[in-house]
């Protein structure tokens, strides 16, 4: 494949092949029909999946020989399906010939038998009662059913049928009119003279829409599952869809909500220009799609369409240029619209027509249509049309650059704004877009009310801190930066795929209109900061501001008792009223992503063999200049591998036997009489024969069983014979054959790997936020447990608690400087102990399973685990600016105590540029009072008794014996 598969997608494909190949030996010996299934949810890629199965097949791996001669027939459920499966493979798949891609179609398709070395296109329309693939006629000899019963009969051993049931966006009667022809494949069909084809690979996104298809049948049925959680964590899709309703519809009409929707838009395109522009990526030129309502009489639509563009290009402060909006209107040509000319273009256009920014539609997005450029839409259709824009959402989750950003995560949403819904028929949305994909989709999806957001950004660039620079948009560059970041050399833009045209477009994100709401809203930060009589304070909030001053002033309630939720026991709050000074998070941040600071990744299953992992680290290190020879130190160390076996072979006297076995080439003879009957009895020999070509193929299945990574032709190039060129051949052929040499080679490859890793992970820290990726990605394909670098984005994206307590001292916050975050008591008397600490500058709460969150693995019952302690605190230091501890308030009575007990301790035992690492809980002092205890893992001897514990009771002792309160 071109592209890098995600670790699940590799999974998957290992899977498949594995039982397609059971299922393909068990109908050889027992003629029992198979049925294997693919099961993964919208968005994980499916066609890729199967892309990579056929290649797997057609051309081998290191586990399973190649099979060239194999026939694929993919059939779904339209033509335009068709088409862009078969795009999918003509792009990606490197391997396949574009010739070795057929489409059938009704006007010249006449064949006895599928021919070998192809992949035929195929969809339940031509196959239908008004098609003439299944009908004879002057000019078709055989019909299709014909010739897939003459192909399964005569070519059992390498015919593949694949049903694609991943995009059944069909209803009624066509849906079950394209259930039944798919059956008769699985089942047979009697009246077509048609057998159940002998393998077939289904692909669904649930397991209940491909058993109802599969039915009763008689055939055997193995499943690969793709849990939707690995989809999750890939990056592949969007980590949110945000459906936004007016909660007062008579406040907020569809106009206004409409404007919110454009400001979203607007928003988007800002900050994905600059995320692009900063990361030398093309610009991603998010799509606004607005759906519209079909029209009645002779209307094209009952919506105002000139009045929705002159509502977008009000709130942009441009007009669109032609070719900007555009219109998938069914059979309706261009359109004016507004003074505009609408040109009409095909669903699939969409994606790669980089001019396009509106997209009008009515009901024709929801099948196989893939825009992962649609970052915004908005709908006109009424609360009755749950199931049809649920449909629609589930295409439009993908992610444009194919993984998570991190540097800004406000680029990982989806909004869809709603104008005519409420809060009960947003949820049924959910419901309908869950259901659809079999309960659970890889993608968390809320609703919120126009009036009440529920995810909001939080920035390092807050205000209420000493700035660097001005910011505007939390995270993204200010007006003047944005003008000024237009006026690059034309080298530049050709470097980063900006033209003219595109400068222009880029432009109209921060018109007029827009650039007076972001004057206004840095009028407000000036104003916050300016020493002015300031009064506020919430109900629900402890932040107070002085009357005269700008300074936070952080107020804690008076003494209280608060139950513990971890807890039974009462633990008395300390009265304090501590000034705090501002701080620079975007110092803090830098100091924090400088450090390299070690986190892990903890996976299920490992991806990657360690050849490949060091082989594409070894790249990376290579490409970015960070390990210049990288490559070739490999490839001259495992060249150098392979030599030392050949010359201990030549050594050892074993070189010729062992070579004439490659170069013989075994050909039975058999002996028959004149009536065709064996002679059991007749002594026959097998005669030796040498191929050229045979020692090819040997050489073909050497190099697919070292990987495929061009070792065999790295050794010829370096060791070749040019009185024998065939000599370096079978060397490489001996070594493949010898498991030992394998055995020898891969614990090379574990070896180096995390000599790399260990030696160049720092180096990466500084590197492109696409380098930091890449190496990441590699890692953790690489083990089960990883090692990577923890870096923290510069914008999240947060969900508001509103019943948390506001906080100016988190390390994100919103463009005020404040965070309102719901912490339970536990968890508020730890950070309220920190805070009353002279050194204290800030604090982050590290949220479980983010891309970015801290993560340290730990044992439990046997299975590796991944921990995300609550807290990191950040402290002044002399010498280094800043010191990072770790905190975590665990309740004693888990039984995954010790587990992560000595997880933090051998996490602190490699990363000892932290501060502290505590494991917290409640004790009673020697006063009988309620406090906090904390072990501290950064302490030598702490950790080697932690170590050395077997049990629970232990670490409590422990406990007793050297944890520490605070002061």
């Amino acid at each position: 494949m071109i592209n890098e598969l995600f670790p699940f997608q590799k999974q998957a494909v290992a899977d498949l092949r594995s039982r397609v190949a059971i299922a393909m030996n068990t109908y050889s010996s027992c003629h029992i029909p198979q049925v294997v299934s693919l099961q993964a949810p919208t968005g994980s890629g499916k066609t890729i999946i199967m892309s990579a199965l056929i290649e797997d097949i057609l051309f081998g791996n290191e586990l399973y020989p190649e099979q060239p001669e194999a026939i694929f027939v993919w059939l779904s459920d339209s033509p335009q399906l068709n088409e862009q499966s078969k795009q999918k493979i003509d792009n990606k798949a490197d391997k396949i010939r574009m010739d070795q891609c057929v489409v059938i179609t009704d006007e010249n398709f006449d064949s006895e038998m599928l021919e070998e070395g192809h992949i035929y296109f195929l969809n339940t329309q031509k196959l239908g009662s008004g098609g003439n693939l299944g009908k004879h006629s002057d000019s078709r000899e055989y019909t299709i059913w014909e010739t897939i019963e003459n192909t399964a009969r005569e070519k059992s051993d390498r015919l593949y049928f694949i049903i694609d049931e991943a995009h059944r966006g069909m209803q009624g009667r066509a849906a079950g009119t394209a259930t039944t022809i798919m059956q008769r494949f699985i089942k047979g069909s009697a009246p077509h003279n048609l057998s159940p084809v002998p393998v077939v690979i289904g692909m669904s996104a649930t397991s209940e829409r491909f058993n109802n298809l599969v039915g009763d049948t008689s055939s055997t049925l193995q499943k690969v599952v793709v849990p939707p959680a690995q989809v999750r964590a890939s990056g592949l899709l969007k980590d949110r869809i945000v459906i936004t309703y007016p909660e007062d519809p008579t406040k907020h009409n569809d106009m206004a909500v409409l404007q919110a929707a454009t400001d979203e838009w607007i928003n988007k395109c800002a900050h994905w220009y600059q995320y692009t522009y900063e990361q030398h990526y093309a610009n991603v030129n998010p799509v606004f799609v607005v759906q519209v309502l079909a029209g009645s009489g002779k209307k094209v639509s009952d919506n105002d369409l000139s009045d929705i563009i002159s509502k977008i290009e009000e709130r942009l402060g441009d007009t669109f240029k032609e070719g900007e909006v555009v219109h998938t209107f069914g059979s309706v040509g261009n359109l004016e619209i507004n003074g505009l000319n609408v040109p009409h273009v095909e669903p699939a256009e969409i994606a790669d027509n980089r001019v396009i920014r509106v997209v009008l539609f009515k009901e024709n997005l929801s099948t196989g249509w893939d825009c992962p450029r649609a970052e915004t839409m908005m709908s006109f259709r009424r609360a009755e049309d749950a199931t049809y824009i649920a449909q629609l959402l589930g295409r439009m989750v993908r992610t444009p650059l194919q993984s998570h950003i991190l540097v800004d995560d406000s680029l990982n949403d989806v909004r869809l704004y709603l104008p005519y819904f409420n809060k009960d028929n947003v949820q049924k949305v959910i419901s309908e877009l869950q259901s659809s994909e079999g309960g659970e989709i890889p993608t968390e999806i809320d609703g919120e009310s126009l009036e009440e957001q529920e995810y909001v950004p939080w920035s390092v660039h807050a205000s209420g801190h000493k700035n660097k620079k001005e910011s505007i948009i939390p995270g993204q560059l200010s007006f003047s930066d944005y003008n000024s970041s237009i006026q690059m050399s034309a080298d530049t833009r050709d470097n980063h795929n900006i033209t003219p045209s595109s400068i222009g477009e880029n432009v109209q994100m921060l018109s007029s209109s827009y650039k007076a709401e972001f004057e206004d809203h840095t009028h407000n930060e000036v104003s916050f900061n300016s020493e002015k009589h300031i009064e506020k304070q919430a109900s629900d909030s402890t932040m107070s501001y002085h009357a005269t001053s700008s300074t936070p002033i952080y107020s804690q309630p008076a003494k209280t008792e608060q139950k513990h939720t971890n807890n039974s026991e009462t633990v008395k709050q300390v009265p304090t009223n501590t000034l705090f000074h501002s701080f620079d998070r975007e110092e803090v941040i830098d100091f924090i992503n400088q450090q390299g600071f070690l986190t892990y990744m903890v996976r299920f299953v490992k991806t990657n063999s360690y050849l490949k992992s060091l082989l594409d680290l070894s790249g990376l290190l290579t490409q970015y200049q960070i390990a210049p020879n990288a490559n070739d130190e490999i490839k001259n160390d495992v060249t150098s591998l392979m030599r030392a076996y050949i010359d201990d072979l030549h050594n050892s006297g074993k070189y010729n036997e062992l070579m004439k076995q490659v170069m013989e080439f075994k050909l039975t003879v058999q002996i028959f009489d004149v009536f065709g009957e064996e002679i059991k009895d007749f002594e026959y020999s097998d005669l030796l024969h040498t191929a050229e070509t045979d020692l090819d193929r040997q050489l073909r299945a050497a190099d697919t069983k070292l990987g495929k990574y061009g070792f065999t032709y790295t050794y010829g190039r370096k060791y070749l014979n040019f009185e024998d060129p065939n000599e370096f051949k079978v060397d490489c052929i001996l070594f493949a054959a010898d498991d030992e040499c394998i055995k020898k080679l891969n614990k090379y490859a574990e070896k180096k790997f995390h000599d790399m890793n260990d030696k160049y992970r720092k180096y990466v820290v500084n590197k492109s936020e696409k380098c930091r990726k890449q190496y990441s990605d590699i890692v953790a394909d690489g083990d089960i447990i990883s090692k990577h670098n923890f870096t923290l984005p510069e914008t999240i994206s947060a969900k508001v608690e509103k019943d948390g307590i506001v906080y100016d001292n988190h390390l994100f916050a919103d463009e005020n400087g404040k965070s309102r975050i719901k912490l339970n008591n536990w968890e508020k008397g730890v950070l309220e102990e920190e805070q009353n600490q002279p050194d204290f500058v800030c604090w982050l709460r590290n949220p479980p399973r983010k891309p970015w969150s801290l993560c340290i693995p730990y044992e439990n019952d046997n299975t590796t685990k991944a921990a995300y302690p609550d807290f990191i605190i950040v402290k002044k230091d002399e010498e280094l600016g800043y010191v990072m501890d770790i905190l975590e308030p665990h309740n004693p009575d888990f039984d995954d105590n010790l587990g992560k007990a000595k997880g933090f301790a051998n996490y602190a035992e490699e990363e000892k540029r932290i501060g502290r690492l505590q494991l917290i809980r409640t004790t009673r002092d020697a006063a009988g009072k309620e406090r906090f205890i904390r072990l501290d893992m950064a302490k030598g001897s702490v950790r080697k008794k932690v170590l050395a514990a077997i049990n629970n009771d232990e670490l409590d002792h422990i406990f007793d014996t050297d944890g520490e309160f605070l002061d």
